[in-house]
């Protein structure tokens, strides 16, 4: 073992550029970071300094402190689960259903209804927030259930937890799950919602947030780190996107920054294995929403807080940096886009940081991490572990 612990950051949808086929997503053009940093003064210098902005072009820098090169996508779609996946080494040929243009089929809608005995309102695509402000007091009013999406491959259920409870919620999710995994309505998640309101306001109860993902078609590294006795754990939705598969600590967060204060507490114990975080911030908040001064910001604001994830690393630690997809805030429609992902390997001792190749899968990462911990490889994937010198 040469790491003893391993820290994987996922930027959620930060892409850097389109696939080699974007074009049969109709995503020929677009470039998250690139688009971003032509359309605002972008100021990362720490992010810099480890290679990130050299992955849009994949120029050479001979001062970085990091390897750094770009993952091309492999597997079909281009939602979160299909990129965590192939990261850790899950082949997925069939992509998720989104349904952000038009909302769910009129057919889902009626069975959501029979099973629950309640009214659907919304079947649209929504920010969290907006649509609970814009259907909070008709929800209350009928008792009916907010259906939407996030333009994601999910289909959410909110209800205000005095009219529902949330344990009532949960279990039209449940049943909604099992509607959902018919091969015309498949989603990745159902996830439940519930809501209350202060002062006129209503306001997701992100603690009572429950996600009911697709269970991952075959086994992952995470099986097998936690049949070793490694430690495997979760900040963010990654608990939520890997079904609780062999994840034996998980951390809720409500934002990135709320992410990363609970990755450097993890930083400061002794353990060893994997801790994982996914910052979706970029995706939900702005990404999503074609918020471009916002998702800008949002890299900034992690920029900040690099040198303090960096400095906490000891010398036996590997920091890896990655994302999932891209979604192109000045791209049309409100969907993630076909993109490469930035891949930054970051530990205090090496002694030559450089270029590295293209990669030609999101899958060097659970290679990588599972040749570290000596563990079956996965089925997709090659270790780059002997090129970290």
């Amino acid at each position: 073992m040469r790491f003893k612990r391993i820290f994987l950051m996922v930027l959620d949808s930060l892409g850097v550029g389109e696939a080699s086929d974007a074009a049969s997503y109709g995503d020929g053009g677009a470039n998250t970071l690139g688009h971003i940093k032509e359309n605002y003064d972008l100021f990362v210098p720490n992010l810099a300094k480890i290679g990130f902005l050299n992955t849009l072009n994949m120029d050479e820098n001979t001062e970085v402190d990091a390897y750094y090169t770009i993952a091309r996508p492999n597997n079909a779609g281009k939602d979160t689960l299909a990129g965590h996946y192939e990261m850790m080494g899950i082949t997925s040929n069939i992509p998720f259903k989104t349904f952000n243009e038009n909302g769910f089929p009129i057919e889902l809608i009626d069975e959501i209804e029979t099973v629950t005995g309640r009214r659907v309102i919304g079947n649209k695509c929504s920010n969290d927030n907006s649509i609970i402000n814009e259907l909070g007091e008709r929800q209350v009013d009928y008792g009916s259930l907010i259906v939407y999406t996030s333009a994601d491959s999910d289909l959410q259920i909110a209800a205000h937890e005095d009219v529902i409870s949330p344990e009532t919620l949960y279990s039209y999710c449940e049943k909604v799950r099992e509607l959902t995994l018919k091969d015309d309505f498949l989603v990745g998640r159902v996830i439940a919602r519930p809501f209350t309101d202060s002062n006129g306001k209503y306001k997701l109860n992100n603690a009572g947030r429950k996600d009911y993902p697709v269970a991952p078609p075959s086994k992952t590294i995470l099986d097998d780190l936690n049949a070793n006795n490694y430690n495997v754990i979760a900040i963010g939705k990654m608990n939520d996107i890997f079904s609780k598969t062999s994840i034996n600590k998980t951390l809720k967060a409500n934002s990135n920054i709320d992410a990363i204060n609970k990755l450097t507490n993890v930083m400061d114990k002794k353990f060893t294995g994997l801790c994982m975080v996914n910052l979706c911030d970029f995706d939900s908040l702005y990404g999503h929403l074609r918020d471009v001064d916002g998702y800008a910001k949002a890299i900034e604001e992690l920029d900040v807080e690099i040198p303090m994830i960096l400095n906490k690393l000891e010398v036996d630690d590997l920091f890896i940096i990655t994302a999932d997809h891209g979604n192109d805030p000045t791209f049309k429609g409100n969907d993630h886009t076909r993109e490469n992902v930035p891949l930054i390997f970051y530990c205090r001792n090496f002694k030559n940081p450089k270029r590295l190749e293209i990669q030609d899968t999101l899958a060097v990462i659970g290679a990588t991490i599972a040749d570290n911990f000596e563990i079956t490889p996965p089925e997709i994937g090659t270790s780059i572990l002997d090129e970290l010198e």
